[in-house]
């Protein structure tokens, strides 16, 4: 892996593969992997590019193709890669062009991440709480596209590697791994507050990377069936602050280049739920999409809004009612206070002004049944609105255990992608493909 760096805007072309032969072009104007990773300014020139890569490149991919197979979405290029997509099951090829950058792009931030963390601790010219800001960071982006890789394939590599095929680990092992690396990162920042320098030069005002770290370790003792941890961070989560990423028009919101510039993919509008799941009135239709413009295949699609709406909108890193909701789910999976849990839905449900992202449902208290079934599938479906396309929702009908594709493809029409023929071809230690 080749590091270019330039110390106002750092940019690491991704790779294509996590073993593979590259092509490398000299060029003597750019920093060599020494000077970046020897040097404070090289390692915060680093930091900062690790996190806009992820922000721009990575979220290009998890906001965009898994909400085709997850229904958020509704494919309409005719480009293959979109057509497969869109047909799911069988039909998704393992050379399908959106799911080789989805495993690609991961692996470079990995790499990203891998060299910050090896090499930062012996930089000189890093204060301590500075170099407990970066190395959180680092450790937060790592967990992050660990994660990501176990959302859409059926196990991952815990590490890269630019010299021998990796291995591969289960889903378990991968998420194991990404809490240890949170509990790295919140240990960071619990034993040295990061720097005014930190926030100044690597995070920016408007990310939050102790709440986000917070936020992110529920979210995978979650995924993990680690309900009382799930619950322990997420009521660490400073619902009065907020995370979010920021664009600019050199750098523009991925979800704008994709649903606005592009096109091939438009909003169904009912996030991928059945007419019969979805409220009524609900405020978040109008907040995350336009009026309904035209009828494809039998699905009404609409126009993307939202946090596609400009190329300079910003997006959450997580919202205050992503949280309730993970503390509602876990208040139920632990057989606790349904009424506790009721109260937390209503947060989200009733809301009609306040919220920092302006996600205000509207909706009416809940009045159905209280029992922990019906109150799971009132988590899951508020799951499904408030967090429209944050790459959440294919998880989420495997966790909630949705009905399940090839006999029903209305929220999910695959349940794990294939692997990339591509990552196959330079790796034996590939996995087989699941069948669906």
């Amino acid at each position: 892996m080749k590091l270019k760096a330039f110390y106002k805007y750092l940019f690491i072309p991704s790779a294509l593969m996590t073993f593979s032969c590259t092509l490398n072009v000299v060029n003597p104007n750019a920093a060599s992997d020494q000077q970046v990773l020897n040097s404070s300014a090289g390692i915060i020139a680093l930091s900062v590019g690790l996190r806009q890569y992820y922000s721009t490149t990575c979220l290009s991919n998890i906001m965009v193709s898994p909400c085709i197979t997850d229904r958020e979405t509704k494919g309409v290029a005719t480009f293959v890669n979109v057509i497969e997509l869109e047909e799911g099951g069988s039909n998704i090829s393992t050379d399908n062009a959106s799911i080789l950058p989805y495993w690609s792009d991961l692996q470079e931030e990995m790499g990203m991440c891998e060299n910050v963390i090896s090499s930062a601790p012996t930089v000189p010219g890093l204060d301590s709480a500075t170099l407990s800001g970066v190395m959180a960071q680092a450790y937060l982006f790592k967990a992050m596209s660990l994660t990501q890789l176990v959302m859409a394939f059926t196990e991952a590599n815990l590490n890269t590697s630019t010299t021998t095929p990796v291995t591969f680990s289960t889903r378990a092992q991968v998420l194991t791994e990404a809490i240890r690396l949170l509990d790295l990162g919140v240990a960071a920042v619990t034993a040295n507050a990061p720097s005014a320098t930190f926030t100044s030069q690597v995070a920016g005002p408007d990310f939050d990377l102790v709440n986000s770290l917070y936020a992110y370790e529920a979210w995978v003792h979650l995924m993990n069936g680690d309900y009382q941890l799930a619950l322990n961070n997420a009521n660490l989560v400073n619902l009065s602050k907020t995370s979010k990423y920021d664009y600019s028009t050199l750098s523009p919101n991925p979800l704008y280049t994709a649903y606005t510039i592009t096109k091939s993919e438009f909003p169904r509008i009912h996030f991928g739920l059945p007419d019969s799941l979805v409220y009524p009135g609900d405020n978040r239709i109008a907040f995350f999409m336009t009026t309904p413009t035209q009828v494809i295949n039998g699905d009404t699609i609409a126009t993307m809004a939202g946090f596609a709406s400009s190329q300079t909108t910003s997006i959450p890193v997580y919202t205050p009612d992503e949280i309730r909701l993970i503390q509602a789910e876990c208040i139920l999976r632990l057989n606790g206070s349904t009424t506790d849990a009721v109260n937390l839905i209503n947060a989200v449900r009733t809301q009609t002004s306040g919220d920092p992202f302006g996600i205000n449902a509207g909706l009416p208290a809940y009045s159905g049944p209280t029992d922990y079934g019906s109150l799971l599938d009132e988590v899951y479906k508020q799951r499904c609105a408030e967090l429209y396309l944050f790459g959440l929702k294919w998880e989420d009908t495997r966790r909630f255990d949705r009905p399940a594709p090839p006999t029903y493809n209305t929220e999910s029409n695959r349940i794990y992608w294939p692997y990339p023929q591509q990552e196959r071809i330079n790796n034996p230690n590939t996995p087989t493909d699941p069948t669906i």
